[in-house]
C-alpha cells in the first residue's frame, strides 16, 4: 500500500516487542509540510527525557494541490478551503466551505498510517494523533472515526469541521472516551480562537471529554504550550 510521505524520527528502543512503543502522528497545517513540527522534536526530546527512547515521532507531509481561498495557486494542503470565515459565536456554525472528499481522503491516508504503527506492534492505545490548523481539522476526523481504540488526540489552532454530506462522520465507539487535547492562541487572526472554543462545544456535544488550553499567541506555537503538550504525552506514556 502507498503510504503517505513522512519524516519519521525513530524511537532509540526499536524493540517491536517493546510493550511501551509509541507512535505520535502530527499534521501540519496550510502550506507547510511535516519539517515544522519535525523541528520540534529536540526540544520535546529535552522535556520527555528517557520516555522518548519509545517513541516514534511521523510528521507526514500533504500533497500540493490548488487552494482556492489563495487564488488556486498550487501549496501543500490536506484539502481545498473554498471560504473562510474567521469568526463565529459559540452556537453558530462554524463549517468552512471545503472540500469535503478530500478531507476524508486524508483523513483515510492518516488512517492508513495508523494502521502501518499498528502492524509494527505498537499498540493502538499508544497511538497519540495531533494536527495543527488545516492538520488539526484532519486529525479530529482521522482518529474519532478509526475503529481501533487510540491513546490520544490534540487540536493545535484549528476547527472541527462539521461535514454537511450524509454518513461522512461516523464515529467510532472505541474513540468515544479518546483524551482530546485542544491547544488555541487567544489572539490568532487565521483560526480565531472563537473556532476552537466552538469545536470544544461540538465535540462536548457528541459526548467527548474536553481539555482547552489557550495561550497570548497568534496562529503558531509557543514554549508554554509545547510543554504541556510534552507533559500530556508524558503522562499518557506512563
Amino acid at each position: 500500500m502507498p503510504y503517505l510521505p513522512a519524516i519519521e524520527i525513530e524511537p532509540a528502543n526499536t524493540d517491536l516487542n517493546n510493550s511501551q512503543a509509541t507512535s505520535i502522528i502530527w499534521l501540519h497545517g496550510l502550506g507547510a509540510s511535516g519539517d515544522d513540527f519535525a523541528a520540534l522534536v529536540p526540544e520535546l526530546k529535552t522535556l520527555l527525557g528517557a520516555s522518548v527512547n519509545n517513541i516514534r515521532f511521523i510528521f507526514p507531509h500533504a500533497s500540493e494541490i490548488p487552494v482556492t481561498i489563495n487564488g488556486g495557486i498550487s501549496m501543500p494542503a490536506w484539502y481545498d478551503i473554498l471560504d473562510m470565515p474567521t469568526q463565529v459565536k459559540v452556537g453558530e456554525s462554524a463549517e468552512r466551505k471545503i472540500n469535503q472528499s478530500q478531507l476524508l481522503a486524508s483523513a483515510k491516508d492518516i488512517q492508513n498510517l495508523i494502521d502501518r504503527e499498528i502492524e509494527r506492534g505498537v499498540n493502538s492505545e499508544r497511538i497519540l494523533v495531533l494536527g495543527f490548523s488545516q492538520g488539526g481539522a484532519v486529525a479530529y476526523h482521522a482518529a474519532l472515526t478509526y475503529p481501533h481504540s487510540l491513546g490520544g488526540l490534540a487540536g493545535l489552532s484549528t476547527y472541527f469541521p462539521i461535514l454537511s454530506a450524509p454518513n461522512t462522520f461516523v464515529p467510532s465507539p472505541n474513540n468515544q472516551n479518546i483524551d482530546i487535547q485542544i491547544y488555541h492562541g487567544n489572539i490568532d487572526p487565521v483560526v480565531n480562537q472563537s473556532l476552537g472554543l466552538k469545536a470544544q462545544s461540538d465535540l462536548t456535544t457528541l459526548g467527548y471529554q474536553i481539555q482547552y488550553h489557550d495561550y497570548p499567541m497568534e496562529h503558531q506555537v509557543c514554549y508554554e504550550q509545547v510543554k504541556d503538550i510534552a507533559d500530556w504525552i508524558q503522562a499518557k506514556l506512563d
